[in-house]
């Protein structure tokens, strides 16, 4: 038995690099699209890309890390396959409309001039109660006083109060807030 390990054979590839390239990007792909589409409101502030890279490449680097692989290459090169899709995903949602509306789903609204939208509701799995804590941790307490409701792409219900000349609200009254449900 030796202490020091055969370097040649730890640096080695035994699968293609092209197609550790080819599976990190069709996983990543599959999971962006399913959570793209199933997960919205639980990922909160952290984007969806963001949270598909740091578990896809904690599995990764653990792989290549405990021997899942044949080589530490391996890892290596399926890490940086994940990694520079989510920079290339990030940066072309920067630069292209069309990236970003695939990348960031649309704002939903929940409520319309004090009427509920409850077919969007459903859809995201809020509640009645849930809802309504949120527009009371926005100042309003009736449906009524909402113009409109919108959830956000991170998750954060929007709220833009509806004016009333009897309240003497203003400009203020207009004022867009935010707050995670």
């Amino acid at each position: 038995m030796t202490l020091w390990p055969d370097l040649g054979e730890l640096m080695r590839f035994d699968v293609s690099p092209l197609e550790l390239v080819l599976r990190g990007s069709l996983v990543y792909w599959f999971l962006f699209l399913l959570l793209r589409f199933v997960l919205r409101r639980d990922a909160g502030s952290i984007g969806i890309p963001d949270l598909l890279l740091l578990v896809i490449v904690a599995d990764a680097s653990q792989n290549a890390m405990a021997g899942g692989y044949q080589s530490v290459s391996e890892g290596c090169v399926l890490v940086a396959t994940l990694v520079g899709r989510n920079w290339l995903l990030d940066w072309g949602s920067f630069r292209f409309k069309a990236v970003r509306k695939l990348v960031e789903p649309p704002p939903l609204v929940l409520v319309r001039r004090g009427r509920m939208i409850r077919r969007n509701m459903r859809r995201e799995f809020v509640t009645v109660p849930e809802l309504m804590a949120s527009l009371r941790g926005h100042g309003i307490d009736k449906l009524a006083d909402v113009k409109i409701a919108r959830m956000e792409p991170d998750g954060a219900i929007s709220v833009i109060r509806e004016k009333h000349a009897e309240d003497g609200a203003g400009d203020e009254g207009d004022e867009e807030r935010r707050a995670p449900i």
